[in-house]
């Protein structure tokens, strides 16, 4: 399909060539012409005044609504009745974000007999939960997920929808913003509001993690996001033990009593889909799962051979922790891809978060960058990790960790 012009109509004022992001609109001796590769962004229909431009039937964005929006959601993803805990992640972004908006915030709960989840989320943050509940959604596949998020989306028309980077995000989600007829920014790692033009700033990196590229949706709705898993941090009042519990309350928490469960029938499930659930087989997981782990020890090209892993691997093992690993260790051939963090790896926020021998590249930064305390071991004074340390040890790493081991194990007698 291609833009529709009426030259009958047309002015040659120039706006839509002044707006057209690509270059494809340009007048020439008093007449617009338009170039091969128009996406139908929609931007010069909207500023021409005279009404010769317009998109083909059925490729026209939503307008935002004319009513106040929903406010902001945050899709709760879960798997076999368990939250995932970038749910509680979102809600807590979703929290701050609607804050600023002065929206409510809602969480959005797909399953079959997953009701129980309810509670948590509304102790998350949540104000209120959309709960779908139907044997197509029992187990994740990305038709009815599409479909019953789009629906619902269409009927309550949320202001912005936020989504985890997962396996399960990525699958579904960009059928959702084509279905919808928005825009939608991938792996973020961060969000501001823009309390002027009421825009969500989506932030996420770019070519190869060299730089941070900050995307808008200024003319269709919902703003549609999905967010790094462990870069977002849930609210203090939501610990991940809650997550999936239905009782104990923290104070200061949102008691769920407060909040407000909406069950939802949406006739979009009725479908027949062109994809079935067989069966799920289980992930083989690392000792310590780098997701979950509080204490990462992570080591880079510093580290000069495999072997030497198995220093961190000590250390690691004593403060309970997992080992983590850059690109550049792991293309080496030193340590599985499994333990890689970074903007090609797992993203990760732990409290305590050792960077051994790794200079802290932008694109290694991305995965980590958010943990809560950040200790660097670089013989190297000027190396980027020590930017963002809260402790820096200048010294050799094959010097400085075994006294540091044996310091641990001293002070445990």
């Amino acid at each position: 399909m291609s833009l529709i012009f009426y030259a009958e109509k047309c002015t040659a004022c120039g706006q839509c060539e002044d707006v057209c992001p690509f270059g494809i609109l340009r007048l020439e001796g008093g007449a617009l012409s338009i170039a091969e590769g128009c996406n139908l962004c929609g931007a010069c229909v909207e500023v021409c005044e005279a009404e010769a431009l317009a998109l083909p039937e059925g490729e026209a964005p939503a307008p935002r609504p004319g009513a106040p929006p929903d406010g902001v959601w945050a899709f709760a993803e879960q798997r076999h009745g368990e939250l995932a805990p970038v749910a509680l992640e979102l809600l807590g972004e979703a929290t701050r974000l609607a804050t600023t908006l002065k929206a409510p915030v809602a969480a959005v709960l797909f399953g079959d007999q997953v009701d129980h989840l309810a509670p948590a989320l509304l102790t998350g943050g949540a104000q209120k939960v959309y709960l779908a509940e139907h044997p197509q959604l029992a187990e994740f596949l990305e038709e009815p997920y599409a479909a019953a998020l789009t629906e619902l989306a269409q009927k309550f028309q949320p202001e912005i929808i936020l989504a985890g980077a997962t396996y399960v995000g990525r699958a579904f989600i960009p059928r959702v913003a084509a279905a919808l007829k928005t825009g939608l920014t991938a792996d973020c790692t961060a969000f501001e509001i823009d309390e002027e033009k009421q825009l969500l700033l989506q932030t996420r990196p770019a070519f190869g993690g060299n730089i941070m590229a900050t995307i808008i949706t200024p003319r269709t709705y919902p703003q549609m996001a999905t967010a790094r898993p462990g870069v977002f941090k849930a609210l203090k009042a939501a610990s991940s033990a809650e997550a999936g519990s239905t009782t104990g309350q923290m104070p200061g928490s949102l008691e769920p009593s407060e909040g407000l469960v909406i069950r939802v029938e949406l006739g979009s499930l009725k479908a027949d889909f062109h994809s079935r659930f067989i069966a799920t087989v289980a992930e083989i997981k690392e000792r310590v799962p780098l997701a979950a782990a509080e204490v990462i020890v992570c080591g880079g090209r510093g580290l000069k051979e495999a072997k030497n892993f198995k220093l961190l691997e000590e250390l690691a093992d004593l403060l309970g922790g997992a080992v983590g690993a850059t690109r550049g260790a792991v293309d080496a051939g030193w340590i599985p891809y499994a333990h890689q963090i970074g903007q090609t790896g797992k993203t990760v926020s732990p409290r305590l978060y050792f960077a051994v021998g790794l200079s802290g590249a932008a694109q290694h930064l991305v995965g980590m960058q958010s943990s809560d305390f950040i200790v660097a071991i670089n013989k190297d004074p000027h190396a980027p990790i020590f930017q963002v340390a809260d402790v820096g040890l200048v010294g050799d790493l094959f010097e400085i960790v075994p006294a540091l081991i044996q310091e641990i194990k001293r002070d445990r007698g």
